[in-house]
């Protein structure tokens, strides 16, 4: 098998969570060009539909359901209607996640949860319940999105919660490779720094002084273009990383490295 071979995922069927826009869209995007099949789990329908509609048009398998990963009967719902449409399921990208920019000692106990329980929990449901389903076919892939912020507290922006939720998706990403390796799932992480998504358009234009300061923190002296994502999340799905468990790519730009 040549090099660039060993990049062909042709016929994988792969769920990505949070695929309805930005870097879930993106990366759902780069791995049906590289042959996969996609399920888009989203937990806004029209936004998962819009986005499953578009990825079909490069003549690749792919569908929406519409999915609260914190709610475990949606996971489990979406997981069998995935298998009943695609047969095993290859690939699983957790990406779905949410952001709140409280100070700890303002922040509420609900506001808490609802991050830790998107971006934590939800990494565990989907995992679970995919996981279970790759042991009984002999293996699989299940890539994590974290966040630089689960290294470095990159002010100026107060986010306990997100950095905290974000270093935890690194210990999930761990644990279970540790426990899956053994099954043949390979588990890993990627961890992208400021990348300029629609969600980050909107925060700059509320404060677009913000821009400049992430900027000058990275030493590439720019955000990153989602679709830069690509090449790493198909890498990690595919033989090209055959050797490769429990690791964190970080995608950031040379931000973590000062």
């Amino acid at each position: 098998m040549s090099v660039l071979d060993k990049f062909d995922i042709s016929g994988k069927n792969a769920i990505v969570t949070g695929a309805g826009r930005g870097l879930g869209k993106e990366m759902a995007t780069s791995l049906a060009e590289a042959g996969a099949n996609i399920v888009v789990a989203e937990k806004d329908g029209e936004m998962a539909e819009k986005s499953a509609q578009e990825i079909g048009e490069m003549g690749t398998t792919a569908f929406s359901i519409q999915t609260d990963v914190t709610e475990e009967d949606q996971v489990k719902s979406m997981i069998r209607e995935a298998e009943n449409r695609l047969g095993e399921i290859d690939i699983l990208v957790n990406n779905a996640g949410v952001v709140n920019n409280a100070p700890a000692e303002e922040m509420t106990l609900e506001e808490w949860e609802k991050v830790v329980n998107v971006n934590m929990t939800g990494v565990f449901l989907c995992s679970k319940h995919v996981g279970k389903h790759m042991i009984e076919n002999g293996g699989g892939n299940i890539i994590n999105i974290s966040s630089m912020s689960a290294l470095v507290v990159n002010v100026p922006q107060p986010q306990i919660s997100y950095n905290s939720s974000k270093a935890g998706v690194i210990m999930i990403t761990k644990s279970l490779a540790s426990e899956w390796a053994e099954h043949g799932i390979r588990v890993n992480a990627i961890a992208p720094g400021y990348m300029r998504t629609d969600l980050v358009d909107e925060v700059l234009e509320e404060d677009p002084e913000m821009e400049e300061t992430w900027i000058s923190n990275t030493p590439m002296g720019r955000l990153g273009r989602p679709e830069e994502l690509g090449g790493v999340v198909v890498f990690l799905a595919s033989e090209a990383s055959s050797y490769m468990t429990g690791e964190v790519v970080v995608f950031d730009g040379g931000y973590t490295i000062r």
